[in-house]
């Protein structure tokens, strides 16, 4: 299950998540169109990959602070974070099979 997230859940959603399982999120806004292509991917995957992790989205224009906070330029740009920080980052669309592999590896 995809999961909305905020500034004010960013913490215990994502953070606090990623010491026992890897997080991936994917920065997006509703006006983007690589983002459009994106979000069924990224939906794909969380589907996928079940409870061996946790996805979520969170849109740039509601996520501001925590999408400057780590450096979100362009969008899509999609964050695995394992133990508490950021461990890849990937801008622009990506596959299905790109992000599930680097979520189980």
């Amino acid at each position: 299950m995809l999961k909305q997230l905020t500034d004010d859940n960013f913490a215990t959603e994502v953070l606090a998540m990623s010491k026992d399982k890897p997080v991936l999120v994917d920065f997006f806004a509703t006006w983007c169109g690589p983002c459009k292509m994106q979000m069924p991917i990224v939906e794909a995957v969380a589907e996928e990959i079940g409870e061996g992790a946790v996805v979520g989205a969170m849109n740039v224009e509601v996520g501001q602070a925590t999408a400057q906070e780590y450096g979100v330029m362009s969008i899509p740009t999609l964050i695995v974070f394992k133990a508490g920080q950021p461990s890849k980052t990937f801008v622009g669309v990506q596959t299905k099979q790109t992000l599930l592999q680097e979520l189980k590896g």
